[in-house]
């Protein structure tokens, strides 16, 4: 048996089946291990992470199987799930091995690896529903950026920064991952207010325990941001990217500023005379709006003060 050692990363696990099929591995033989898991009767093989050989399989992938099934690809290989690459890749030689057709990857849930792949899929594109309606952005005292915070299970910040790239293309925004001390940075586009939008980056660059903040692109000077370690492959990823805090959490040096914080003074006050006090039902809303959720969200916060007072 070969074994296909790589990094917990698209990236990695892209690479890794590339590899896997240029060498011409039967995939029965094969195992793509995102630990250094010593197998019986196996030959590692050390997988570095290729930009260009995954971007070559994500084409790959994308083309043969449709993009309804490569974003289920995607989604499984942000789950935390340590056998993630494997029930991946044999999913993948099956769809090839079968002809399967486009949108038709995950079709035979009697498979093991395809119904495994599927069930941490399913479970990474609920949770990247929930937090697109759930996700709360908070105006920052300088230069008004726009900042929000998630702690997900699954890895999908770069599946929420493409989505919110897309909505607000001329903000300057910032999502943080708190469970990973991961960032997405969005400088404004060409087309937002030079000044403000150049004022906004210039106090997210001034954030000193944030990893390689110099390569964050000033929207005032057009500089452009270096590629990113971590790769991914959104359509809009030119226009953000991801750096890791060094040490400190950065989120407690931040400031609101007194808009913002005048504006959730009066949505919270929103939120509260809305409701029908008679027709209440906490089981309910716990269904709909999970309680991990409400950590980060502004209608919730005076509820939770109360509550861990």
């Amino acid at each position: 048996m070969i074994v296909y050692q790589c990094e917990d990363s698209m990236a990695g696990v892209f690479t890794a089946i590339y590899r896997a099929y240029k060498e011409k591995r039967e995939a029965s033989d094969v195992r793509v291990d995102l630990e250094k898991e010593a197998f019986l009767f196996a030959e590692d093989v050390p997988v570095e992470p290729d930009p260009e050989k995954a971007r070559r399989t994500a084409g790959a992938l994308l083309k043969r199987f449709g993009e309804e099934d490569f974003f289920r690809i995607c989604m499984a290989l942000s789950s935390p799930d340590r056998e993630k690459g494997q029930a991946v890749f044999q999913t993948v030689a099956a769809g090839l091995k079968d002809g399967c057709p486009a949108g038709h990857l995950f079709d035979d849930l009697s498979d093991p690896n395809v119904y495994r792949a599927f069930s941490l899929a399913r479970a990474a594109g609920r949770e990247y529903d929930h937090l697109r309606g759930f996700l709360r952005f908070q105006e920052l005292e300088r230069g008004g950026v726009m900042c929000a915070r998630i702690a997900p299970r699954h890895q999908i910040l770069d599946f929420l920064m493409s989505h919110f790239a897309d909505r607000f293309p001329r903000e300057n925004f910032m999502i943080c991952d708190q469970g990973r001390g991961l960032w997405g940075v969005h400088p404004a586009q060409k087309g937002a207010d030079s000044a403000e939008s150049a004022d906004g980056m210039k106090s997210v660059e001034s954030m000193e325990n944030v990893e390689n903040a110099e390569r964050m692109e000033s929207a005032g000077s057009g500089r452009r941001a270096a590629k990113p370690e971590r790769q991914s492959f959104p359509e809009n990823r030119a226009s953000w990217y991801l750096v890791q805090e060094k040490e400190e959490p950065l989120f407690a040096r931040l400031r609101l500023s007194e808009r913002e914080e005048a504006y959730q003074e009066l949505f919270t006050y929103f939120c509260r005379k809305i409701a029908i006090r008679e027709r209440r039902n906490p089981e309910l809303q716990r269904q709909m709006l999970p309680l991990r959720y409400r950590e980060y969200m502004t209608e919730f916060q005076r509820e939770l003060d109360r509550t861990n007072s």
